[in-house]
């Protein structure tokens, strides 16, 4: 019993974006008002893209109840020990988060909504036609009122461009009206106090870009890089009980099951200065409170616009993970349905892993295991014939047969999973189906040691197993027996003689025509 009463005693934020709530139902808090606390001294309008389920929403809501004067609040936290005139701003809050944005009228009424209330509270008629004309009043009726400038907090405002991202006449509505209501805050600035937008990424063809122009993009800037997200510190700081526990029931000591949550979760680099990677803070409270090390994040939605994004443009998948990209990309360059590249690392897909100050060039790459097995598992039924929920399924029985020494089961599965493809799938590039042979063999590396061709003097894939090594390599239109003369010629097996397990080589040919495996050579090492 006292073991059922100790798992309730702390209480986790998972899904809780009032900082209010938080605060006075007793939930855990890591605190980041020193952070917050900087930014406000600052003074400036904010901009801030980070990746979905990544603190964004509970930030704004605890500068919400700083600008309102809410001290009983913040007892404990650092801004508490700074703060001494405690204020009560009026704050403008939007929280774009809620609509599915599937119509014109969607955004309408939210924004309707929104003003309504605010007009009720500011005592303004709503005099105006435009909702921009509504929101300027409402702004400057708050000031003189209150006698204080005004903070204006703008959640996730890009939510509807992303919803509308292939609904060319929609999504030009969309701007059209966002444009009008975020140039507001332009002239509305001898009113304004403080302004922090946030988003997962950028609209070039919104106002709030292209007219706010004092706006400052605090993205990459590394003095805000832990403004949302967690340290490896602040885990180990406040939830010591928590990671003994979980150690304790994985069987594992402390150490490890640190590794374990790095090696799923860490990783998150938001500019070339950080000097350590932060953790997704969705999967962390979720492993936590439940014990157990899962695909948290990835599950909590789906990347269905990317996916579209990269299939619309026919990217290469293979090129994602260590692909190199201009600073200019991830800085100036906006949402972009033709460069799908700068929209995945905003949203969280893709991280950065080093930085050539040179050239300014930024080398990216998937942040951990948990966003790229779950990318991957995620994509595949849209390049191939297995379902959403038989990927593992699938997958397993592959490496199943691997670690079996099973290899000529293997490659005749190999041969029926192409063979079943539909005439539609069948019609498709060399590069579609080399993308495949990509995705099964990066998928098998969720469950054991797989490495796929990233430079020179390499063969194609290798896969470990307990007692096996498997080295592959295809050949288009060629030969089994070309290939295994490159494995030869190439000593593509040199790296891996002095280890005891069985070395296996795997010469396939691949056949355009017939959109499949022809023949093979598979010859064990002696």
């Amino acid at each position: 019993m006292n073991d059922i009463l100790d798992s309730f005693h702390r209480r986790y934020p998972i899904g809780i974006q009032s900082f209010e709530k938080l605060r006075n139902k007793g939930y855990l808090y890591v605190d980041k008002t020193l952070q917050m606390y900087k930014l406000i001294q600052l003074d400036n309008p904010y901009f801030l893209s980070r990746p979905r389920r990544f603190g964004k929403s509970l930030m704004l809501s605890t500068l919400e109840a700083y600008f309102q004067g809410k001290k009983e609040l913040f007892k404990g936290l650092f801004i508490e020990t700074v703060e001494k005139d405690w204020k009560k701003y009026p704050v403008l809050h939007l929280d774009l988060n809620a609509e599915k944005y599937d119509d014109k009228q969607s955004l309408h009424d939210m924004l309707e909504r929104q003003l309504r209330e605010w007009e009720q509270i500011y005592e303004t008629s709503g005099e105006g036609i435009t909702h921009s004309g509504r929101f300027m009043t409402v702004i400057r009726k708050a000031y003189e009122k209150t006698g204080l400038r005004v903070v204006v907090l703008i959640d996730e405002y890009d939510k509807p461009l992303l919803r509308s991202l292939h609904n060319e006449s929609l999504q030009q509505e969309f701007r059209e009206t966002l444009t009008a209501f975020y140039s507001v805050l332009k002239s509305a600035d001898q009113w304004l106090q403080f302004v922090f937008i946030t988003g997962v990424t950028k609209f070039a063809q919104v106002g709030i870009f292209s007219n706010l122009n004092q706006l400052v993009d605090i993205s990459l800037d590394p003095r805000f890089s832990d403004l949302c997200g967690l340290t490896r510190e602040e885990i180990e700081t406040n939830f010591a009980p928590e990671l003994e526990k979980l150690a304790n029931n994985n069987k594992m000591s402390q150490e490890e099951i640190m590794a374990e949550l790095t090696r799923m979760y860490d990783g998150y680099y938001f500019n070339e200065d950080q000097k350590e990677g932060l953790f997704n803070p969705f999967s962390i409270l979720n492993t936590i409170s439940s014990g157990k090390l899962r695909n948290y994040w990835f599950a909590s939605g789906t990347p269905t616009f990317l996916v579209e994004m990269l299939q619309k443009t026919d990217f290469d998948l293979r090129k994602l993970d260590g692909i190199e990209v201009s600073a200019a990309s991830l800085t100036d360059d906006r949402a972009n349905v033709n460069n799908p590249v700068p929209m995945i690392y905003q949203s969280g897909y893709l991280t950065i892993k080093s930085f050539d100050p040179e050239f300014r060039v930024y080398t990216l790459g998937y942040p951990n295991e948990e966003v790229k097995y779950g990318f991957f598992n995620f994509i595949t039924p849209f390049y191939t014939t297995i379902p959403s929920e038989d990927t593992s399924f699938y997958i397993g029985r592959f490496i199943n047969e691997l670690r079996n020494g099973e290899t000529e089961s293997f490659l005749t599965r190999l041969r029926a999973f192409f063979a079943d493809f539909p005439y539609e799938l069948n019609d498709r590039t060399e590069r579609h189906y080399q993308v495949v042979f990509y995705l099964v063999f990066k998928l098998m590396g969720e469950f054991t040691e797989t490495e796929i061709r990233s430079a020179r003097g390499r063969a194609d894939a290798v896969v470990k197993t307990t007692n096996y090594i498997y080295v592959f390599e295809f050949k288009l239109n060629g030969s089994a027996e070309q290939a295994i003369k490159q494995i030869n010629d190439k000593g593509y097996l040199i790296p891996y003689t002095a280890d005891e397990r069985t070395l296996i080589k795997i010469g396939v040919n691949f056949d355009a025509n017939e959109r499949n495996l022809g023949e093979w050579i598979v010859e064990t090492h002696l």
